[in-house]
């Protein structure tokens, strides 16, 4: 797999998986919904693991590189499913857009990267400021939602929690076996939760969306999208990778308007348009500190 490909796979994957867990929770459950997607997953991945001859290690480091992804396949997916049905997919990728500065925070202290830089801060600012605007539009989100919202802001910490850690283990481990790895240290997590919240067996409609949406997350929003994602991730800076949700939460809500008759209004877009504009200044600051820092200082 090629960088480029890897990365235009993310951002596709990333744009349609909101609706499609919109979609998959419609005839089951969100938990089962996600359980049976992340099961899927893992025996598809299994196989795929047996047949190319890729080992699947579980010494120390990469147990440790399994668990701490965990946090994003089970904590932050979890936390999404359980909020999803109370918000619009546009809305869960726009939430999800803040993961680059979350994760940029958290690298300062677990990755020793630098502190953030008055413009870094004036991004958060702005990218704060859209999310609010869009938050108190009473057409795309209800009182009664407000919950969800939160639910979908700690699935972002997690998430940005998962990045990062993943990132600081000193581990090689090929991507299909990351992911795989990660998939079945999740699937025990999702099984309790079913047990302790639903612990009734699905009733799926064969001729329904909710199932093609299920199967659809489980070998792609799941395995290629999870391969491709860690294979980036290993390959380019965190803040490179974390430029793809400048890009998905675009096509997420074009998507879930055109799909899923999704409201798409003006403090919807002016909301959406500050997120962005603070996220690509995130990134511009930061390239920006790269060029300054490996310029050689002029001799006094």
């Amino acid at each position: 797999m090629s960088t480029p490909i890897a990365y235009a796979t993310v951002i596709v994957i990333w744009s349609t998986t909101p609706l499609a867990i919109i979609w998959s929770s419609e005839t089951v459950t969100p938990v089962m919904a996600a359980m049976l997607r992340m099961m899927l997953a893992a025996v598809v991945g299994l196989g795929l693991l047996r047949w190319l001859r890729i080992p699947l290690p579980w010494h120390g480091p990469a147990l440790k590189s399994y668990l701490y992804a965990t946090l994003g396949v089970y904590g932050a997916m979890f936390t999404t499913y359980m909020a999803a049905s109370q918000l619009s997919s546009g809305l869960i990728s726009l939430i999800f857009g803040m993961s680059p500065i979350v994760s940029g925070l958290l690298a300062q202290f677990w990755l020793g990267e630098k502190a953030f830089s008055p413009l870094r801060w004036l991004a958060l600012l702005l990218a704060l400021s859209g999310l609010g605007w869009v938050l108190s539009d009473g057409l795309v989100i209800e009182t009664s939602a407000l919950a969800a919202v939160g639910l979908m802001l700690l699935a972002v910490l997690l998430f940005s929690i998962s990045g990062v850690l993943v990132k600081g283990v000193s581990v090689q481990i090929h991507p299909l076996a990351q992911t795989v790895g990660a998939l079945c240290c999740s699937i025990p997590f999702y099984a309790l939760s079913w047990l302790l919240m639903d612990g009734q067996l699905p009733e799926l409609n064969g001729g329904g969306r909710s199932l093609a949406a299920i199967i659809y997350l489980g070998l792609f929003g799941s395995l290629v999208g999870f391969v491709a994602y860690y294979y980036i991730l290993q390959q380019l800076a965190a803040s490179t990778v974390a430029l793809i949700t400048l890009i998905t939460p675009v096509l997420a809500i074009s998507l879930g308007s055109l799909l899923n008759q999704e409201p798409l209004t003006l403090r919807l877009i002016q909301g959406s348009g500050l997120i962005c504009l603070g996220l690509a200044l995130y990134q511009w600051s930061g390239r920006r500190l790269g060029r300054e820092v490996s310029q050689p200082q002029a001799a006094d």
